[in-house]
């Protein structure tokens, strides 16, 4: 069952792919003062593109690094760049990016049904049991975070929470070394136990190469990623009342980060 439930998260490319977000830096390794260009990236394989998100739902960017925190230029829907950070100090530098919930999905059931399988949403599995004929909507948010390690210097940046409604934290940096890459998950503050993880190498977007559930500490472990970009991603969500405009409230959360060689 294990085995036959792995291989389906590997091959799926369902409905939710379309969901994906996340902050694309110029590159992930650059040299402490450098000036960082940035876009912001949506969707998958032949669907990957820059995201059309508007101004007005961007509520929080910034880059917390070893100086503190620092507010990038933002050109939306630029020429080349979405936007533009400089990495004041040597050490890891995260970018950080958080929208309101003014997002708005509606899906057929067996569409909507579909995704929250492939996400491992179970509060709305739970809540659709029995009406699982019916449309799903929701209106969602996104919380991104991407690592940039600027010269040799201390990566302990990656390793903090910054505070986003959901987000996935590496419990080691990236660029430590070691075979495993632990991560923790928080939503609204906490650990998030039974959340979905995915692991998904940019250059080969259309595949999940791993996916795993958060413990009861909302933690998780993958096969620390070899040369390349990377992109781990979660997503959660909470039935809303009767009288809201949604049949649920859902975050898609991504982290995006680099590795060179030896």
């Amino acid at each position: 069952m294990r085995a036959w439930l792995a291989a389906v998260l590997v091959l799926a490319a369902g409905p939710a792919r379309a969901h994906d977000f996340w902050i694309q830096p110029q590159a992930f390794l650059a040299a402490p003062g450098a000036t960082l260009a940035f876009t912001l990236q949506v969707g998958d394989g032949p669907d990957r593109q820059r995201s059309a998100i508007p101004l007005r739902r961007i509520t929080r960017l910034e880059a917390v690094g070893p100086e503190g925190v620092v507010r990038p230029a933002l050109t939306l829907g630029g020429a080349a760049a979405d936007g533009a950070v400089r990495l004041e100090g040597a050490g890891a530098h995260v970018l950080v990016l958080a929208t309101d919930a003014g997002g708005r999905s509606r899906l057929p059931a067996a569409k909507f049904n579909a995704y929250l399988a492939e996400e491992g949403l179970t509060p709305a599995l739970a809540a659709r049991a029995g009406r699982r004929d019916r449309d799903g909507s929701e209106r969602y948010s996104r919380a991104a975070k991407a690592i940039v390690q600027a010269g040799d210097g201390d990566g302990a940046a990656a390793t903090r929470p910054v505070g986003l409604p959901l987000e996935i934290v590496p419990l080691e940096s990236p660029h430590a070394p070691g075979v495993r890459l632990p991560v923790r998950v928080l939503y609204e503050g906490r650990p998030l136990a039974g959340a979905l993880v995915k692991l998904t190498d940019l250059a080969h977007d259309t595949l999940t190469a791993e996916a795993h559930r958060t413990d009861a500490a909302g933690e998780a472990g993958f096969a620390r990623p070899a040369v390349g970009a990377w992109r781990l991603s979660v997503v959660w969500t909470k039935p809303l009342g009767p009288d809201e405009d949604a049949d649920f409230e859902t975050v898609f959360s991504s982290l995006t980060f680099g590795l060179s060689g030896p």
